[in-house]
């Protein structure tokens, strides 16, 4: 199969860039449904741009390009070991060109392997099938929706819903309760797949299976038909919206899916997506791997293009304090700042994540961090000749996991500003108030519009982390992004949280 190879790096490329025609109708029915100069209608904005540029550049649609996983399914006789080798050969092709970010970090060392290879990485999934050629998908599932994904084992007790009992009904409770508890963090408006029933693993592999479904197709089970509808009505309710800002777009898919279980067992899984829900699939001719047809991008393509400028012609007519700061930044300037204010940031941003808040804890820091910026993101790096580094793709990553570190930082450098996705907790609502900071929301998933807000990468320190994980040093201009915590203990996340559980409680009779 000689032209498998660059087959799959095809599939891998256009994965990452371009996402697939019944998720961009399903974006575009969010934003229909959206009230015109809200955050969340802001939020869609950006992200509708975020796709065009993606398109446009070739470039990742999201900075976190995820676990590549492939479900394949083969002729009998075709040679599988053979395909692996080609599909290893394609991602790591396809990361040296900035396609995907090196994602592989061994568990026990912490080192990156810098091509997307490793024990475990990709996962390739294969199954033999009677037909006579080879049907190849892909779903690239980022980290921070992978870590809103849940697992339920009924019966159980379901904050806000009560008892969720081994049912359909307490099957809807679990789905229910899996939407709200992502809140923001998993970059809403999102999509689901529920696998019902099988063991702890089996449960999950079924609910990440339903992922592979479109959109819009019909689920042949009546009762989980329902369901299906059922959810994505309701859970638009609860008022999360996007990104966590509030909104009538929460969910834009759920797919369910059963299997048989043992009688001491009820598991109820739930795998979360993000909004850029990357996902294709091609069939490939079983003698030679060449692509004969693409999946996924049937039907007529939206224009995301007219979408996003509508939007941004509603938000010129919004009133919203915007307020432009440079570092260093004075508690003065962060004092000031209020929930729903929009910052406008001009010059240094110094991004760090889980690697970065780990080490700062018992070290110095590489520069001085006074009256800083600090950013949560592993940027898609690309190195050129003259050793020059260039930024492919810089959308946030979801903030709460440095929740432990970032008060006890913040203080210990005089750090002022963070800007990350999701929101954190109340550990760092206390920092923010006692020292003087404050939280900025950037739009997750938006790596490509806030790449092109970045001039120039003036330097990178504790490269030993890795790409995603080192300290970059960068300049910008006209980076935006939302004051959601400030100085003063307000919390945008805690409010909406606090929200969508009271309309969440709504939900707790009986309806199946």
């Amino acid at each position: 199969m000689e032209k498998l190879q660059e087959s799959m790096y095809q599939l891998i490329v256009e994965t990452s860039t371009n996402l697939p025609n019944d998720v961009r109708r399903a974006i575009a029915e969010a934003k229909a449904k959206e009230n015109a100069g809200t955050r969340a209608a802001l939020s869609l904005s950006t992200i509708t741009e975020n796709i065009k540029m993606a398109d446009e550049n070739i470039s990742p649609i999201c900075q976190d390009t995820g676990m590549p996983t492939f479900e394949i399914k083969v002729p009998v006789g075709v040679n599988q070991i053979e395909m692996k080798k080609a599909i290893y050969a394609a991602i790591e092709q396809a990361t040296k060109d900035g396609k995907l970010r090196p994602n592989s970090v061994d568990s026990l060392t912490g080192k990156n392997s810098g091509n997307n290879l490793g024990e475990g990485t990709p996962v390739i999934h294969f199954e033999q099938w009677e037909e006579d050629y080879i049907d190849a998908r892909l779903i690239l599932k980022g980290g921070g929706c992978e870590n809103k994904n849940i697992q339920y084992s009924l019966p159980a007790e379901l904050e806000g819903l009560g008892r969720a009992g081994r049912d359909l009904d307490g099957i809807r409770k679990c789905i229910m309760h899996s939407v709200y508890q992502a809140q923001g963090q998993g970059c809403s408006a999102g999509f689901i797949g529920v696998g019902i029933g099988g063991d702890r693993t089996t449960s999950y592999s079924l609910a990440k299976e339903q992922l592979f479904r479109k959109v819009d197709d019909v689920n042949p089970n009546d009762d989980l038909r329902k369901l299906e509808e059922y959810v994505l009505e309701n859970a638009n309710k609860l008022g999360i919206g996007t990104m966590g800002f509030g909104g009538e777009a929460t969910l834009l898919g759920c797919k369910v899916g059963a299997m048989n279980r043992l009688p001491a067992s009820f598991f109820v899984s739930v795998a979360y997506n993000c909004w850029a829900f990357r996902r294709l699939g091609v069939e490939l001719d079983a003698e030679t791997g060449e692509i004969k047809k693409w999946l996924y991008k049937d039907g007529e393509r939206v224009d995301l293009n007219e979408v996003a400028s509508q939007v941004a012609a509603t938000a010129e007519t919004t009133e919203v304090r915007e307020v432009v700061l440079e570092a260093p930044v004075t508690e003065e300037q962060i004092r000031e700042l209020k929930v729903g204010d929009v910052v406008i940031i001009n010059g240094m941003l110094h991004t760090g994540r889980d690697a970065i808040h780990h080490h700062l804890m018992d070290h110095d820091a590489p520069i001085d961090l006074d009256g800083q910026i600090i950013y949560h993101c592993g940027p898609v790096m690309l190195q050129d000749d003259a050793g020059e580094w260039h930024v492919k793709a810089a959308g946030p990553t979801t903030s709460i996991r440095e929740e432990p570190y970032q008060g006890d930082i913040m203080k210990k450098f005089g750090i002022r500003a963070v800007i990350g996705k999701g929101g954190m907790g109340p550990k760092t609502l206390k920092a923010l108030q006692e020292h003087g900071g404050v939280y900025l929301n950037a739009i997750g998933g938006a790596a490509q519009y806030y790449a092109d807000c970045i001039k120039k990468v003036k330097g990178v320190d504790l490269m030993e982390f890795g790409i995603p994980e080192a300290m970059w040093h960068l300049e910008v201009e006209g980076f935006a992004a939302i004051v959601t915590m400030d100085s003063h203990g307000n919390s945008l996340h805690e409010d909406v949280d606090k929200s969508s559980l009271e309309k969440l409680e709504q939900f707790a009779e009986k309806v199946f």
